[in-house]
């Protein structure tokens, strides 16, 4: 067999993309539905189901890496603390008052994860690092989660249904640049980006990136968020960009050191999209990103 040349591009899997945009058009159908209805306190509901669904998989995904190396973390703290931190976001009234405080959420989670180990796993020669990655779990899931929960709380804003658009706006934006990511380092993709880590990356993809992301934010700019400024369009696409491509770098090294090429390591997937980490490694890193900017720029909470 000949081998492939140095700077060969891989071409578009025209199966895999067929399976992946029908999955994400029926995702979309219902995602589009909710987010319609974003102003009535059960589509918040639902949303935050949906959330606490997703961080079970995703803590699920994590553990089963750290215990292929041998570790020994606990999806069940690791779960009861992420959803600490999802319920923490969901709580805050829009006065700012808040029923779970941070600090109790750190506290209550100490006891799972710490105390919990003592208790219930009798093997502690592995329990720094053990504790280590259900610890990276909570924090991962529970704080990406819950800035998407924040952001769908959001109220106080001229517009109608701000958190809705919130969403739309960090969905759309971050999906847009991994499609453009995509096609254009599968069809232009030339020079690695980060060969150790993926080597399917490659600078062309992250070029293809940001400009999808920067052309979402237009969009969204025109049709959604039509106080956004030019300012606000660009500043936004690069920065959802920029998290985006290293929340996706981030868990591609935690896959690469586990040896399995999706997260989900053949359980539960997403058809067409792998596992569950593998769509939120992007949207977990862009989504509080995303809350500081309209926070701090536009004082929306």
């Amino acid at each position: 067999m000949t081998a492939a040349p140095p700077h060969s591009r891989p071409g578009i899997d025209k199966g895999n993309l067929a399976l992946r945009v029908g999955t994400a058009l029926v995702f979309a159908v219902f995602f589009f539905t909710l987010l319609w209805f974003g102003a009535e306190p059960w589509a918040k509901a639902v949303f935050l189901v949906l959330l606490a669904l997703a961080l079970v998989m995703g803590v699920h995904e994590l553990t089963a890496m750290g215990r292929k190396l041998g570790h020994k973390p606990s999806l069940a703290a690791g779960t009861l603390a992420g959803w600490g931190f999802l319920l923490h976001f969901y709580l805050i009234a829009p006065d700012g008052t808040e029923p779970l405080p941070l600090w109790a959420v750190l506290a209550g989670a100490s006891i799972v994860i710490h105390f919990g180990a003592l208790l219930f796993e009798r093997d502690l020669d592995s329990a720094l690092t053990s504790q280590a990655i259900t610890w990276m779990g909570a924090l991962y899931m529970g704080l990406g989660t819950g800035f998407m929960m924040k952001l769908f709380m959001v109220s106080n804003s001229t517009l109608s249904n701000p958190g809705g658009r919130l969403i739309l706006a960090l969905f759309l934006i971050t999906w847009m640049g991994d499609t453009t990511a995509y096609f254009v380092g599968s069809t232009l993709g030339r020079h690695k980006l980060a060969p150790r880590v993926s080597p399917k990356k490659t600078w062309e993809g992250a070029g293809g990136n940001l400009a999808g992301n920067v052309l979402a934010a237009f969009v969204i700019r025109a049709l959604v968020c039509t106080q956004w400024t030019v300012v606000d369009a660009v500043a936004i696409g690069i920065l959802l960009g920029v998290a985006g491509l290293l929340g996706d770098l981030a868990e591609s090294t935690w896959k690469r050191s586990a040896g399995v090429k999706d997260s989900n390591m053949g359980g539960i997937a997403i058809p067409g999209h792998g596992g569950m980490l593998d769509r939120l490694d992007s949207l977990a890193f862009a989504a509080p990103v995303f809350y500081a900017y309209v926070h701090f720029v536009h004082l929306l909470n």
